[in-house]
């Protein structure tokens, strides 16, 4: 196995993920990743799902559960702050839900072990997304850019990656999905070099009712305004 790859930690924030949460924990382990699973207060059958598959890859997958539904900002702070626990040297954020391409993970990565950033977006191409959430999207960039000084070519992507002292330096606070613009603001403010490298995904009915949409956006936005007065 690869050095790296040991070193590495998924933090994979789930609610609700009954349906595919199995085969992403299967596909990470069988590459070799250590996992974070945080099951953020599923009220189905996510939980049992996930520790089934803990028991076939015991030293890889590690489950930490909030009693109730906090959030993704929440379960991506937990899912950091035991990665770190466990000396991760890369810590990459990944969706439960299906919808990122495992090959993907070596390309965030790449970055941080050839020591060009500190810190990795992986930007989905947009004319392969949804119309709805191509818009979406398009807005929370130029908020991003407007309120945060930050100009990146996908601000909502949820496949992340930093290295262990990047992810020491952030404190996110959001609960929700205003995490992937806080995640932003936080490495500019930290002063921390980041990249952002293309990525491929896989859009399903599901995928495309889940993540920002107009009213998460305007709370977002709210959030980005009182951030200017902190």
């Amino acid at each position: 196995m690869t050095d790296y790859i040991k070193d590495t930690f998924l933090v994979v924030p789930a609610y609700n993920e009954e349906k595919h949460v199995e085969k992403v924990l299967i596909d990470i382990a069988n590459l070799g990743y250590n996992i974070i699973l945080v099951n953020d207060g599923s009220r189905d059958n996510t939980l049992n799902i996930a520790r089934n598959v803990q028991k076939k890859y015991p030293s890889q997958i590690h489950i930490v559960s909030h009693v109730i539904n906090r959030g993704l900002g929440a379960a991506l702070k937990t899912g950091m702050t035991v990665a770190l626990k466990h000396n991760a040297k890369y810590i990459i954020t990944f969706d439960a839900d299906g919808q990122h391409n495992f090959e993907d993970i070596a390309k965030v990565i790449k970055p941080l072990r050839e020591r060009k950033a500190d810190a990795v977006i992986g930007s989905r191409i947009f004319d392969d997304m949804p119309t709805t959430k191509h818009f979406a999207n398009d807005v929370m960039n130029i908020l991003t850019h407007i309120f945060y000084g930050v100009k990146v070519k996908d601000s909502q992507s949820g496949l992340r990656a930093f290295s262990a002292s990047a992810a020491k330096q952030i404190d996110v606070v959001s609960a929700g999905y205003g995490v992937s613009s806080e995640f932003i603001k936080e490495i500019k403010d930290n002063h921390i070099v980041f990249d952002e490298v293309p990525i491929t995904t896989i859009y399903t009915e599901e995928t495309q009712h889940k993540g920002t949409n107009a009213i998460i956006g305007i709370k977002i936005m709210i959030k980005m305004i009182f951030d200017l007065f902190r």
